[in-house]
């Protein structure tokens, strides 16, 4: 759980207080001048209503420019960002053909299959030219993949007693979803619960005792885990030395990690056939293109060692090595950090929603290119900045990326905790690299 320091949670308060007066007075204003003007859209409902259309039109558009940032290359450890203007104060960015080059810290690539591999690509290609790019059909047999506590016990007997809400009807089933890594906080699973919340909680006890203590099922989503962690990459269930019988549904996807499109559903063969028979969006939808199929077996065969090398493994190393030099580096600086080791999520809390554009355009003018996040992805008052590392980057990249930040987070004010003192050889390797 979050612990906002009181004089931060206090400016926070006043900063949204103050968007919100001005916005409403502009507003009361814009009223009047409308009663003036003849609108040519008489009898057509407004798409927004109340706090929606207020937030959009007085907050989201001031820092517009900040999300969804088109790029023009692929998602390495270095891209392409396409440069935007606005004439409107941001209600509305034109793109231009300029383009910068900056360091990637946004992207979910996390084991480097984005770009161009030695070993995937030319068999993507091949695959492009003999099958063509897309399938012209249902998926039917060929899209799904086959794989094989106290506090929380005390949540769950309680709400086994109670019943549903209102009726108080016994519950049919009790499924307990979980992430592996989730990705707003960077934080995986094995943790404490607080409040609570149902959101963290030690799943391999909880996975071994689920069947004969409470007969309640587990669903997993590795979204961000599966490829990223573990000593193979094999997810949140080899790191946390959890059996994967024991969990009833596994979900992943292969577009991060491994650099394609799609997913996975795992679980009993019953679950599976199941699906197939009854699932809209495998029935209906169509199948995986073969160039993207492609992608996903040779990542896998990189990641297994089945291509003749060892660079999957130095992949998942590379990661863990970045992910926790970084993590430590920043925590050193005296930012606010969520998330726990070997994970390649790492959000640096902004709080204040002024903070929000600065650090996101400082960044952006030091070829630095960040992610930042706010409501209503997150609580209103839990701003943040989100780092998600990759196999790509080299140290020296690692290095620029934290002198920037640092300075970065010097400017903004979102250093919230004291800074190591650095040592004298630290500051000799600066100078050297400066």
């Amino acid at each position: 759980m979050i612990t906002i320091p009181y004089l931060t949670a206090v400016s926070t308060y006043f900063s949204y207080g103050l968007l919100f007066a001005f916005g409403q007075l502009r507003d009361f204003v814009r009223r009047f001048i409308d009663w003036w003007l003849v609108s040519n859209l008489q009898g057509y409902a407004p798409i927004c209503l109340g706090h929606e259309d207020f937030y959009i039109r007085r907050l989201y558009h001031r820092i517009q420019d900040c999300f969804e940032r088109p790029i023009s290359s692929a998602p390495d450890a270095w891209f392409d960002v396409v440069e935007r203007y606005s004439n409107d104060n941001n209600k509305t960015l034109k793109r231009t053909i300029k383009t910068t080059r900056c360091l990637n810290l946004g992207s979910y690539n996390y084991l480097g299959f984005g770009s161009f591999d030695e070993y995937c690509t030319p068999r993507v290609i091949d695959s492009l030219k003999k099958f063509s790019a897309s399938t012209c059909s249902s998926r039917v047999d060929a899209g799904m993949c086959y794989l094989a506590p106290s506090h929380l016990e005390r949540v769950l007997r309680e709400q086994i007693a109670e019943g549903q809400p209102r009726t108080h009807r016994p519950w049919k089933k009790i499924i307990v979803v979980v992430e592996g890594i989730y990705s707003m906080e960077g934080e995986i699973c094995e943790a404490t619960i607080q409040n609570h919340s149902l959101r963290f909680f030690p799943l391999k006890p909880f996975c071994v005792c689920k069947d004969a203590l409470i007969k309640a099922y587990v669903y997993l989503d590795e979204a961000h885990s599966i490829g990223a962690i573990g000593k193979t990459g094999k997810g949140i269930c080899e790191l946390l030395g959890v059996d994967t019988a024991d969990v009833d549904v596994m979900m992943g996807t292969f577009t991060k990690s491994f650099g394609s499109c799609g997913g996975y559903i795992a679980g009993s063969k019953e679950l599976i056939q199941y699906l197939k028979h009854q699932c809209p969006a495998h029935l209906y939808a169509t199948s995986i293109p073969t160039p993207s199929a492609q992608q996903i077996i040779s990542a896998i065969k990189v990641i297994l060692g089945e291509d003749g090398s060892n660079r999957g493994a130095q992949k998942l190393a590379r990661i863990r090595e970045n992910s926790n030099f970084f993590r430590a580096e920043l925590q050193k600086m005296g930012f606010e950090v969520l998330g726990d080791n070997d994970s390649p999520v790492m959000p640096i809390m902004l709080y204040n929603p002024a903070k929000i554009p600065s650090f996101s355009r400082e960044c952006l003018r030091q070829k630095v290119a960040v992610v930042v996040v706010g409501f209503p992805a997150t609580p209103l008052l839990l701003a943040r900045a989100r780092i998600c590392i990759s196999a790509s980057h080299s140290r020296e990249d690692l290095i620029r990326a934290l002198k920037v930040i640092s300075k970065v987070g010097d400017l903004s004010g979102i250093k919230y905790f004291p800074a190591e003192p650095k040592k004298i050889e630290e500051t000799k390797n600066d100078t050297k690299l400066e």
